[in-house]
């Protein structure tokens, strides 16, 4: 009956602690495309364009 308060705080500690994560995963920051010389582009980047991240789930964002 001793270990009883301990296990209650025990497990109280434990919930605090996983409280403020979320169990979706988070989003991805996209990159904004389609300015200065970049296009969004399905796949991996043409031959002889440069990949600067995604632009989108799919695409990647590529510069000229």
């Amino acid at each position: 009956m001793k270990i009883l308060p301990f296990l209650l705080v025990l497990l109280l500690v434990a919930f605090h602690g996983a409280a403020g994560r979320s169990l979706a995963r988070p989003r991805r920051p996209y990159m904004e495309c389609g300015y200065r010389g970049t296009f969004c582009h399905r796949g991996k980047c043409p031959r002889g364009n440069h990949y600067l991240g995604p632009c989108r789930s799919g695409y990647s964002c590529c510069r000229w």
